[in-house]
């Protein structure tokens, strides 16, 4: 099966790297060149990417002169840049020619130049989601998901999302159980869903950690049980409740009410993943208060019920994972 990964300039070699070694372990599992993967770039010869690695192209892309299943193209650091008439034109006719086409990170771009995001849901880096939306008006950007199938069009998140994209189509291709293989061999899980979360709400808030508002946080992470409701969160700030709510939507990106119900499913999760806590003590101790009202946020925001979370994730018991303790 021939895969084409067209790179940029400033390509994240981590998108690179991933779905390369996805499908080099894919190989090694079956014993055969299952995949065949071409790297293209805007010519001949070694492209930098962003990190300082050079990388060896097998070709420029106009000089690829095979039919490939699978085109994918890999994004690029900073604010997407257009890789010219050629490059998109190519795009066009490849992907029409290809059982399935998407993109990793700010990839989407260029397929969004391409003509190939009209009336598409798709992904992409959440930091580029909104310029996404505004290039490309007629695509159903889902900035919160780490990668979206629609019909032959896989996009992806930014990064690491790379391996969730790669996993995925292993898994369509040689099924779960090679996928499963190919996950443990390089320490991920198999596989996040497509509907879960970019990052934990807790990663944004490490980005503002000496910001008048990390006491707040940390107060909401440490009692998710607590009354948290804006009035509470605002005296602890000392502020009032409207320049709080101001100010906290301004830094955090986030109402503060979103931001609790998030980290409420974020405490959740982490019991789900890692304690054997019946979903009720598991609802009481996020605090949801009932199963009913934990459900209703995880089908909210997670796209599954609790229940169906913890079978995706628990922990096996090999000590991949740190389990909590059930005695509280």
């Amino acid at each position: 099966m021939r895969i084409v990964i067209f790179v940029p300039k400033d390509v994240h070699s981590l998108e690179l790297a991933g779905l390369m070694d996805v499908f080099a372990e894919a190989n090694a599992r079956v014993e055969k060149l299952f995949y065949e993967v071409a790297v293209l770039a805007g010519h001949e010869g070694t492209i930098r990417c962003a990190s300082g690695l050079n990388i060896l192209t097998d070709c420029a892309f106009d000089a690829y002169l095979g039919s490939p299943d699978t085109l994918l193209v890999a994004g690029s650091v900073g604010v997407p840049q257009s890789p010219g008439g050629r490059v998109v034109d190519w795009i066009v006719k490849i992907a029409a020619q290809a059982r399935r086409y998407g993109s990793v990170c700010t990839g989407a771009f260029v397929l969004g130049e391409a003509g190939l995001l009209k009336d598409r849901r798709v992904t992409t880096h959440w930091q580029f989601a909104s310029l996404l939306a505004e290039r490309f008006p007629e695509t159903r950007v889902e900035s919160d998901r780490v990668f979206v199938r629609d019909g032959a069009m896989i996009t992806s998140a930014g990064s690491s999302a790379a391996i969730d994209l790669g996993l995925s189509l292993v898994e369509e291709d040689l099924g779960r159980e090679i996928a499963l293989y190919v996950a443990r061999r390089l320490v991920v899980f198999l596989k996040r869903p497509g509907d879960q979360s970019q990052f934990s709400v807790h990663l944004a808030a490490q980005a503002i950690d000496r910001s008048r508002l990390h006491n707040v946080q940390q107060y909401v992470l440490n009692h998710p049980a607590a009354d948290l409701s804006v009035s509470t969160l605002a005296k602890i700030a000392a502020m009032s409740v409207r320049n709080f709510t101001r100010v906290f939507s301004q830094e955090v990106g986030i109402s503060p009410s979103d931001y609790v119900d998030r980290t409420r499913i974020d405490v959740a999760r982490f019991l789900l993943e890692g304690s054997r806590l019946p979903i009720a003590l598991v609802a009481a101790r996020s605090g949801f208060g009932s199963t009913r009202a934990m459900r209703r946020a995880f089908v909210s925001h997670v796209g599954v019920t609790p229940s169906d979370y913890r079978d995706r994730f628990r922990t096996s018991g090999d000590g991949a994972r740190i389990s909590l303790s059930e005695n509280g």
